[in-house]
């Protein structure tokens, strides 16, 4: 069978992704950066735990290596690179930098450019020709375009082009694989994701990243102020593209079928969700009245609300959007299946993670390699 080689394996959507790869039998080459107090196999599989509740769990197929992004080979030995990408393989590059202010610029770009060019050129000298190369990047780095952002190419921009500086990464990171697919016929392919939330089946939240880091915040403030009326500064005819981590990791399992695939593939929900619907399931869900208010200056608030917009650093950038994503791509590799989110999904995930962060956490239990 087919090995599947993954970097920033520890991450949300890559976690998700492994674990679904070996409950099929998968072999799974594991790219984990160790920390000060954890080594990269145990990063792995705290990462697979915190899928399943901590309920103890073996992985026979699973391999994890600690590597370095930006050194050369990895810091890893020609020994260990010939046993990761020997053979008939697909390679997915999830390492990536999610912060997007102008202080971490720097950082930014380092992970998202440097980091796919180093991974790009380890990947060029050790792979063979039947390997492909999957960049996963983001459906946000159509910037702050007003038109359809089709299945495709764009070319470089300033950043007045786009809401942050990862938005910016990312785009010149698409192009620096279509350089190499143009120039060097690299097998490449680039997943562009939208937000991705919790599971369209269960509700199950197992990330606080975008509509969920607002809920946690909303959550803090309504424990200290029960019935307050809080407004925020949102546009509630505006929207959020969410995808459920199911849908994402279905797809990712079709990719890995499928010989025959797009260069790039829009992964995005076909309908956004709105603000509206958002805020409207957070006042059921918690003693709180938020009110969406535009264009809300900081002079008017209250220190409550000051607190709320400081928080919001990043996602107010997208509290006015009405993005629309071309799927003609995604369309053909996918099946409609009936898992879009809807307003029923979205209260259930909020309503899981709100309920998750109010017990009490369970001692975790070891995994087995």
């Amino acid at each position: 069978m087919k090995k599947i080689v993954v970097n920033g394996a520890n991450g949300y959507v890559a976690s998700n992704f492994i674990k679904s790869l070996v409950d099929k039998d998968y072999h799974v080459m594991a790219l984990v950066r160790s920390g000060k107090n954890e080594t990269a196999g145990k990063k792995m599989l705290n990462a697979l735990a915190r899928l399943t509740d901590n309920q103890s769990a073996k992985y026979e197929n699973l391999e994890v290596f600690d590597y370095s992004l930006f050194d050369n080979d990895f810091a890893l030995t020609p020994v260990e690179l010939n046993k990761i990408f020997g053979g008939n393989v697909d390679y997915f590059h999830f390492a990536a930098s999610l912060k997007y202010d102008e202080k971490s610029k720097k950082e930014i770009f380092t992970t998202n450019i440097d980091g796919v060019k180093n991974s790009l050129d380890i990947f060029k000298r050790y792979s063979d020709k039947s390997s492909r190369f999957f960049f996963i990047s983001t459906a946000y780095s159509c910037g702050k375009t007003s038109t359809v952002f089709k299945e495709q190419f764009y070319e470089n921009q300033d950043i007045s082009a786009f809401r942050n500086y990862y938005e910016q990464s990312k785009r010149y990171a698409e192009n620096i694989v279509r350089e190499q697919i143009e120039e060097t016929g690299l097998n490449a392919h680039i997943l562009r994701l939208s937000q991705v939330v919790g599971e369209h089946k269960t509700g199950i939240v197992k990330t606080d990243y975008g509509i969920f880091d607002f809920a946690k915040r909303i959550y803090g403030l309504a424990k200290r102020y029960p019935d307050a009326t809080i407004r925020v500064d949102v546009d509630p005819k505006s929207s959020q593209n969410l995808i459920p981590i199911d849908t994402v990791v279905n797809f990712l399992m079709r990719t890995v079928d499928l010989d025959n695939l797009p260069v790039i593939v829009n992964l995005v929900a076909k309908t956004s969700t709105s603000n509206h619907l958002i805020i409207n399931s957070l006042n059921q869900l918690l003693p709180v009245n938020l009110k969406p208010v535009r264009h809300l200056s900081r002079e008017d608030m209250s220190a409550v609300e000051r607190v709320i917009s400081a928080g919001m650093s990043f996602t107010g950038a997208y509290i006015d959007t009405n993005l629309a994503f071309d799927t003609t791509y995604k369309d053909q590799v996918m099946a409609p299946n009936g898992h879009e989110i809807n307003e029923q999904s979205v209260y259930n995930m909020l309503e899981y993670f709100i309920n998750d962060i109010s017990r009490p956490k369970k001692k975790r239990i070891k995994a087995e390699a």
